[in-house]
């Protein structure tokens, strides 16, 4: 928790009670279900949360947005932003269903009215709806595109135009060339001093 509390120092006590009980809610059902790697759960702040946090870093979304998290897992980044985006829809999807059974445990948990959770496949979401796509280390760029080019909303809520948000480490150089389409780099090191960061970023690829 002090990890989060130094990068979002302003956090309501809600948020805080939220964040805090992440830590016994994914120990407990890692012991039943691998959603985290297990030698990992001891670095759930710093791996997962604060790394799922990062996309507030680049776009406060506003009230009303819709967000898609494709491939979500264990609920990450869709869990720790709806904490922190209590006016924002967001809509976790994975083809895996015993994940998305600990997503809906969680949130029901954490009390969690913003976020639905679906087994599906990112073709099988509506088409239109989605303000915002997010995903952490899924697929290439390109396929994912594909994936979800047609599931944006032509409505505006925030200053960063509707689009795409990655969660990307390594070199991307070669996968962003296959992709032919604009987009910009976030060093998530410029935002956060832990080592960690060091070689990770967010990927924001606009919609058109």
């Amino acid at each position: 928790m002090d990890l989060i509390n130094k990068y979002f120092p302003n956090l309501t006590t809600l948020q805080k009670e939220r964040f805090a009980a992440l830590q016994a809610l994914y120990s407990e059902w890692n012991a039943k279900i691998n959603v985290i790697s297990r030698k990992d759960i001891d670095n759930l702040y710093l791996h997962h949360v604060l790394h799922s946090l990062a996309v507030a870093k680049i776009i406060e979304f506003a009230p009303m947005t819709m967000v898609l998290d494709v491939g979500t897992g264990g609920g990450f980044p869709g869990i720790p932003l709806a904490i922190l985006f209590e006016n924002v829809e967001f809509h976790l999807i994975d083809t895996i269903g015993k994940k998305i059974n600990v997503v809906k445990a969680i949130a029901e948990s954490l009390k969690l009215n913003n976020v639905e959770a679906r087994q599906e496949r990112a073709e099988q979401a509506p088409n239109g709806l989605y303000d915002f796509v997010v995903s952490r280390g899924v697929t290439k760029a390109l396929p994912f595109y594909e994936w979800i080019k047609n599931k944006f909303s032509k409505n505006q809520y925030n200053k960063l135009p509707n689009g795409i948000l990655l969660l990307k480490g390594g070199d991307l150089s070669e996968e962003l060339k296959e992709l032919k389409r604009r987009y910009k780099i976030y060093e998530l090191k410029d935002y956060f001093e832990e080592e960690f960061f060091e070689t990770k970023k967010v990927v924001y690829i606009p919609r058109f």
